[in-house]
């Protein structure tokens, strides 16, 4: 059972472990990984162990009579962990602490600024969704599979005319989701029987006058972290393809209330990190040959393939922003603690938010309408007033752009060789030259659209405001994340299940959850703290505009998720025949390898809980360029 000290400290290093590993549980997990069995006591920790641990977390050295004074505390700490992990606590049970990313009344920075009063108000009795779409039906379609790519509201025009059927869609549908499936690997599970009786349930309503709304006999699919009863939840992980809920989730609570169909339960990269499930990768049905981006993998590519109404993703840290930028769909990502998760997989308790991927604008507004709100169990959830108006006048709003963000990239300088440097080194240098050169080529090339983004923007009238996120360290404050993720699959990682994970590079689930139990608990508060000035500072620049545009890149969107603010993502543009080749492999980490022929996108951010105002305003940008009405060839 001895360890050795360098073998130890060269594997956390080059496993990205530099400094956060906690002294007391650092030994403890070592010891467990090299024992095939676990010793019913582990062995007592020593000082060369607290050495070790305290060389790794970067907290200095002790003396001699400080260690002493250490070891039994740490000996009894790590004592007390079996009893937690004795409980078995399932991924539905929260910690006891709530996230409210709206900033406190008037607190001065650390800058000596005052930072905005958050204002909330109680929901009024007439902030309910919004009443039915006033489009006029158009003419009845020769066959209903011209509907395919239709928006919610054409859909439910067709409905409220008589022009189809609840039935004869969700019959559509579910025949493309069959006819595609083989091509884009976008389902897990098809509700056939389910959507059929809700199907001739809404036809029966909306024939005798009894209309729900817009969303009603519309069929959609969702994203299979929800639990819906009577059948799996996989979470698009191995070794969960037979779990099941016997309840379903609130947001699918809401929508079966509203008379939406769901047809089909969709992929997820496992336990929501990319496009690739146990059953292999979903791909892009602008280009097939790529995936879809993730993880709300399967509901972005079939709402661009016109193979559901319209769908429901999730995202933590960019997963209805990365497939939707991909698959050319409208993804909108509601404030932290608008939409309650109840019955969703737990990612990030505090960065889990649920939102509607879609055709356009309205159709995200009017999904929203429905599922927001509280339901009593999903206690970030906040109170806030969202009424979607179509009619509002964006152009009172102002308008502001992250002008950094649409700067020209910087040029990659090539690495100096090494000294000494072999063959293979050499070789793999290069290829990291030649990548970082394809990723800058293409870089350049897609800051046109967002150059003629705003150009776009000022021929409208738009008056354009240059803002910039806060000098934060963002990247510093992503632990909070995985930290939250390994306490959320901690079973997964003690009893050895995250063997039957499909992914098992650096980079996935299995080897993140092992490196963030070693984050300190001191750290994950400090992270927190920062990340509360981060709210602060960027609720502030929301008193300067009321909506942000920016390109769809790295650095605001991990802010915005550790901010809670919302966003609303929508294409762009198409690349043209000119643009860069995409590389051989995509290796899922970068959304704009897409090459010719495949969508851009653009966000548009708002302070909390101004969804429905952050809908106006893209909505009168959508409208003036018409990129949602482009759909892929799929034959």
């Amino acid at each position: 059972m001895a360890l050795n000290r360098r073998a130890f400290l060269n594997a956390c290093t080059s496993a990205g472990v530099a400094s956060p590993l906690f002294p007391g549980i650092l030994y403890a997990l070592a010891t467990q990984a090299q024992a095939p069995v676990k010793p019913a006591e582990p062995p007592r920790i020593t000082d060369e162990m607290l050495d070790q641990a305290a060389d790794l977390a970067g907290v200095g050295t002790f003396t001699v009579e400080q260690k002493k004074m250490m070891l039994d505390g740490l000996n009894d700490q790590r004592s007390q962990y079996e009893k937690i992990r004795a409980l078995h606590l399932p991924n539905s049970v929260p910690p006891a602490y709530v996230f409210h990313p709206q900033p406190a009344a008037k607190p001065e920075s650390d800058s000596g600024e005052d930072v905005p009063q958050y204002v909330s108000a109680e929901k009024p009795e007439n902030a309910d969704p919004p009443a039915p779409s006033d489009v006029a039906a158009s003419a009845a379609p020769a066959q209903v599979e011209a509907l395919a790519f239709a928006p919610v509201a054409e859909l439910a025009a067709q409905l409220r005319a008589g022009h189809v059927t609840s039935l004869a869609l969700t019959r559509m549908y579910i025949a493309r989701l069959k006819r595609y499936d083989p091509k884009l690997h976008f389902i897990i599970t098809l509700t056939e029987e389910r959507a059929l009786a809700q199907a001739k349930a809404a036809d029966a309503e909306i024939a005798a006058g009894k209309y729900r709304g817009p969303l009603h006999g519309i069929p959609w699919g969702a994203k299979d972290l929800l639990a819906v009863k009577g059948y799996p939840t996989t979470w698009g992980a191995g070794g969960f393809e037979h779990q099941s809920f016997d309840e379903d989730a609130t947001v699918v609570q809401r929508l079966d209330a509203a008379g939406a169909v769901l047809i089909a339960k969709l992929t997820l990269g496992a336990l929501a990190m990319g496009d690739k499930w146990f059953g292999g990768r979903t791909r892009n049905p602008w280009n097939p040959a790529q995936g879809s981006s993730g993880s709300s993998a399967g509901s972005a590519s079939a709402v661009a393939a016109g193979c559901v109404g319209f769908a429901l993703g999730s995202e933590t840290l960019g997963s209805i922003s990365s497939p939707s930028t991909r698959c050319g769909c409208t993804g909108l990502r509601p404030t932290f603690g608008l939409v309650p998760r109840t019955g969703a997989m737990a990612l990030s308790w505090t960065m889990d938010k649920l939102g509607p991927i879609a055709r356009s604008v309205p159709d995200c507004a009017i999904i929203l309408g429905v599922i927001h709100g509280p339901d009593g169990h999903d206690t970030s959830v906040f109170p806030a007033v969202y009424q979607w108006d179509p009619s509002f006048d964006w152009r009172t709003l102002r308008i502001g752009y992250l002008h950094t963000e649409f700067d020209e990239p910087t040029a990659p300088k090539p690495a100096a060789p090494r000294p000494n440097e072999t063959a293979e080194e050499k070789k793999q240098r290069e290829q990291s030259d030649s990548e970082a050169q394809a990723d800058y080529a293409r870089r350049v090339y897609d800051r046109r659209y967002s150059l003629a983004a705003l150009d776009k923007l000022r021929s409208m009238g738009v008056n354009l405001i240059a803002v910039d996120l806060p000098n934060l360290p963002w990247d510093a404050m992503q632990p909070l994340l995985t930290a939250e993720a390994a306490a959320a699959f901690d079973e997964l990682t003690m009893t050895g299940r995250d063997r039957l994970l499909t992914e098992q590079g650096p980079d996935d689930w299995p080897n993140i959850f092992r490196i963030a139990r070693f984050y300190p608990a001191v750290e994950y508060v400090q992270a927190n703290r920062a990340r509360n000035l981060a709210v602060r500072q960027v609720s502030a620049l929301f008193e300067k505009v009321d909506i942000i545009v920016t390109p769809s890149t790295d650095t605001q969107l991990i802010a915005s998720n550790l901010t809670g603010h919302p966003a609303l993502i929508l294409p762009n543009g198409f690349r043209g025949p000119d643009a860069p080749a995409p590389p051989a492999i995509d290796d899922g980490n970068h959304d704009n390898i897409g090459g010719p022929g495949t969508p851009v996108s653009l966000t548009f951010l708002a302070a909390h809980y101004q969804d429905a105002r952050l809908a106006a305003f893209a909505n009168g940008y959508q409208r003036a360029t018409g990129f949602q009405n482009l759909h892929p060839k799929l034959d």
